[in-house]
């Protein structure tokens, strides 16, 4: 087990619980008042491992399950253990694999990797003193402490992720997620248990979007309920053909990797052409999946949160909403976003705004 030490909160249950649609949260447990998240992930580490044959094994994505743990009571710390899989393309594979200094090699690219999905390069202190210089925010500190950004392990799950919570629930959403990758995606087995990654969009095309497609695919052997391998299944609804949609496109069109590199208002027009895409699902995309922390996801709460603190309980659009955000806060409009949704949930403004 290795500490992580930072200059900055964070608090993992937390972040991991706020509805983020970067990916579902990760699993959970707790003992002796020690809570823990675990999932795999994947990293990029070509220079290690001279003694397996690179056929077999993809150094550029090598599988790590990765569990964190953090004591309640401190906020400024928590650990890390990480296991290989029991097999990796039919083949043996454990950490005697690894020498002392590719280890470490390991070690450097999991820290990295920690630090961009909880965004721990983020000065979170320097925020509050901004969200304390504002008197509608400066509450939000208190319940919001430690929460950060959940930064998606894999673009492209983000972005089905985000078009499957559009007018959804977040318990819902999550579920769906996770049935789609116990259904299409590779398995590895760890002494923890088993870990699914994420379809690739090529997978997406052949994916049968009905159970009734399924079954005529299949010559109708079995019951119609029996069909559960199509995306309907998995509770996306009407957005089965968008995903598939969407797939497509950036695969013949779009380079996910260019996002990155693109400004804000380029990414977000690009985006926002996908299917099931709208202007608060791009922002999502962007601001959990790309790190775009000028975006404001706007919906119908978020309208109302602003309107309720900032405009006197004015009825005011989703775009009007989006515009503020973005010249309001500026830099941290994506986080403050994020406060301003969780503060609302947690403090009972929700329910007072909801009542009126």
């Amino acid at each position: 087990m290795s500490d992580l030490k930072f200059n900055s909160l964070i608090n993992l249950k937390l972040t991991q619980e706020s509805g983020q649609t970067s990916q579902p949260p990760w699993r959970y447990d707790l003992k002796e008042n020690i809570e823990s998240f675990e999932d795999m992930i994947f990293l990029k580490v070509p220079s290690i491992i001279d003694g397996l044959d690179i056929k077999d094994v993809n150094l550029n994505r090598l599988p790590v399950l990765l569990k964190l743990s953090q004591d309640n009571s401190n906020l400024n710390e928590f650990s890390y253990m990480y296991q290989f899989p029991e097999k990796v393309n039919k083949m043996e594979f454990s950490m005697e694999n690894l020498s002392s200094s590719e280890n470490k090699t390991v070690e450097k690219e999991i820290e990295k990797e920690i630090s961009r999905i909880y965004d721990l390069d983020f000065d979170l202190e320097k925020f509050y003193d901004f969200l304390l210089d504002d008197d509608k925010l400066a509450p939000s500190v208190e319940f919001c402490n430690g929460l950060r950004l959940f930064i998606a392990k894999d673009p492209f799950e983000c972005i089905i992720s985000s078009i499957c919570s559009a007018n959804n629930s977040i318990a819902r959403w999550t579920k769906s997620v996770d049935k789609i990758k116990s259904n299409w995606g590779n398995s590895f087995e760890f002494s923890d248990g088993r870990f699914y990654d994420f379809p690739r969009p090529h997978q997406f095309l052949d994916f049968y979007e009905t159970p009734i497609e399924e079954a005529d695919a299949d010559g109708h052997s079995y019951a119609i309920d029996c069909y559960t391998h199509n995306l309907k299944s998995c509770g996306v609804g009407y957005r089965a053909p968008y995903m598939k949609k969407a797939s497509k496109i950036l695969i013949e069109d779009i380079d996910i990797e260019d996002i990155f590199s693109m400004d804000y208002d380029e990414a977000f027009e690009l985006v926002l052409s996908l299917p099931g895409v709208g202007p608060k699902v791009a922002d999502c995309i962007l601001l959990y999946g790309f790190g775009f922390q000028e975006a404001f996801p706007s919906d119908v709460w978020i309208k109302r949160i602003v309107s309720h603190l900032y405009f006197d309980g004015e009825d005011i659009s989703a775009d009007k909403t989006r515009e503020f955000g973005i010249e309001h806060f500026g830099d941290y409009a994506g986080y403050a976003q994020l406060y301003l949704f969780h503060y609302a949930r947690k403090s009972g403004l929700m329910d007072k705004i909801k009542n009126k």
